[in-house]
């Protein structure tokens, strides 16, 4: 069968990955700010569970604590007891440029001839490959393969002619291309700068009288602050002891172009980006999908945990009953050690398991948020046979992947996507479904009806926002490859 021969390594599923999370916080309250950060990045865990990390500082000294791991697992309560101070930025990684490394976890610390500097970083930069090339040539040592440090050398470089950290991020906005929410500290100051596109979501909320920027609202809840609005594409905020102020000479520059896919899966549901609530536009994305592509079926199950949603969405517009098909075993990392050939089934059940008693005897609706090479749903179909599932039918609450993103989005080259490689009728076949069905290009953005914001689509259209980069996309992703690169030799 066709079927048997997209099957891979179960490590190397073709489910999409998170992205990166930030969070900041100027404390004028306490000197709680690591602890707060904590539980900020606990908020924030499901936008990257590679590394995580803590930079905090008390006017004069910056401390930090990075790992590789999960938040809880790298921060022990001693440890964070360490972590006092005034000010603290966090972040959470999965790595989409540079490899799953320890030196390549955030914050990065860097102390130059003004002092020091801590960035943490959303996003991806379309033209870091040129901009690390010329910093290497101007004699500049790098200790990543992250553009995030290019970033953190661009702002450096910048400082040394400028009046204020503030004002080097100012300047730096017109030289660096592409993705970015970034957080930046210094002993006195907390930025937070989105990028002219807006193409990654940024916040700003009020913890009684402290500053909180984050990621996603769902950061903002967990640590009990108060929302206070989006960060505006190309907005600069300054925090500092004269309170807030922000920069807005690259507002408004261009249309904004935010990630369409933070509402189909990478945000949390519990999430309002652009005014508009993720777990509504899920269902929303259901609802269209039960529009535009009926079938006769016994039940609606959601892929957990971003096809959930988007399965309720599909069951209350159809009448057709949801129920919990898949179970999801939440303590499974991202990585474990990998069946042999004749396991492979064993190693589907231990992170996705069919719940037999829902199932059995039924015609199943399966919604899961995307396809990239068809690999896990193909697992996932057998799952559900072998647990005695009549047929299967899938939809899935976002078009087809057509194009690599270089945006920061783990959407992989051409070559290795299945909606490239054949038609939506024959995916039916390779994936071993009964009958698939897509949310149309033409309903997309109706998913996020008003946002205050408009959408990237690149991934499913081909219209990039941005020059794309020179080099290939497996350059660009692949560790090995980065490596192997004279223009990214680790020093």
């Amino acid at each position: 069968m066709i079927r048997d021969n997209i099957v891979e390594d179960i490590e190397n599923d073709d489910v999409l990955k998170e992205e990166c999370g930030v969070f900041g916080i100027y404390n004028n309250d306490n000197n709680e700010s690591g602890r707060i950060a904590y539980y900020g990045l606990f908020a924030l865990q499901h936008r990257g569970q590679e590394s995580c990390g803590i930079a905090v500082t008390d006017d004069t000294v910056v401390k930090q604590y990075k790992d590789m791991g999960l938040v809880p697992d790298v921060f022990s309560d001693d440890v964070i007891e360490k972590l006092t101070g005034k000010i603290a930025i966090g972040h959470v990684r999965y790595s989409t440029a540079g490899g799953s490394l320890r030196q390549n976890a955030q914050p990065l610390v860097s102390r130059y001839v003004k002092g020091t500097l801590a960035l943490a970083h959303n996003g991806n930069l379309v033209n870091a490959h040129e901009l690390r090339e010329e910093l290497q040539q101007q004699g500049m040592i790098f200790q990543t393969t992250i553009d995030s440090e290019v970033i953190a050398c661009e702002i450096a470089k910048e400082r040394v002619k400028c009046a204020s950290i503030e004002d080097a991020v100012e300047h730096i906005m017109h030289k660096i291309k592409g993705s970015y929410s970034i957080v930046v500290m210094s002993p006195r100051k907390l930025i937070g700068c989105r990028d002219p596109l807006g193409m990654r979501p940024l916040c700003l909320g009020k913890l009684d009288n402290s500053y909180i920027i984050a990621s996603e609202t769902c950061a903002l809840d967990g640590v009990g602050a108060e929302f206070v609005r989006d960060i505006e594409p190309g907005e600069i905020v300054v925090i500092d002891k004269d309170g807030l102020r922000s920069i807005k000479t690259h507002c408004k520059k261009v249309p904004s172009r935010m990630c369409i896919f933070e509402y189909i899966y990478f945000a949390r549901p519990d999430s309002v980006i652009e005014g508009v609530s993720v777990y509504e536009s899920r269902k929303e994305a259901g609802r269209q999908l039960a529009q535009q592509h009926p079938v006769e079926g016994d039940i609606v199950i959601g892929v957990p945990d971003s096809g959930i949603s988007a399965a309720i969405g599909y069951s209350e517009e159809s009448g057709i009953p949801y129920g919990i098909g898949l179970v999801k075993n939440r303590y499974i990392g991202r990585t474990f050690i990998s069946p042999s050939q004749g396991q492979r089934e064993i190693g589907v059940k231990i992170k996705l398991n069919a719940l037999r008693q829902a199932v059995e005897g039924k015609r199943v609706i399966m919604i899961d948020d995307s396809i990239v090479r068809g690999t896990t749903v193909a697992r996932l179909v057998n799952t559900l046979r072998l647990a005695g599932a009549k047929e299967v039918h899938m939809r899935v609450s976002s078009p087809p992947f057509l194009w690599p993103c270089y945006y920061g989005t783990d959407v992989p080259s051409k070559e290795k996507l299945i909606a490239c490689k054949y038609p939506i009728d024959e995916i039916a076949k390779v994936v071993g479904v009964d009958s698939i069905g897509y949310l149309g290009l033409e309903k997309l953005h109706d998913i996020a009806k008003g946002a205050k914001c408009g959408f990237c689509d690149a991934c499913f259209t081909g219209n990039y926002p941005t020059d794309i980069p020179l080099y290939s996309d497996e350059e660009a992703k692949d560790e090995a490859e980065i490596r192997k690169s004279p223009k990214f030799t680790l020093c």
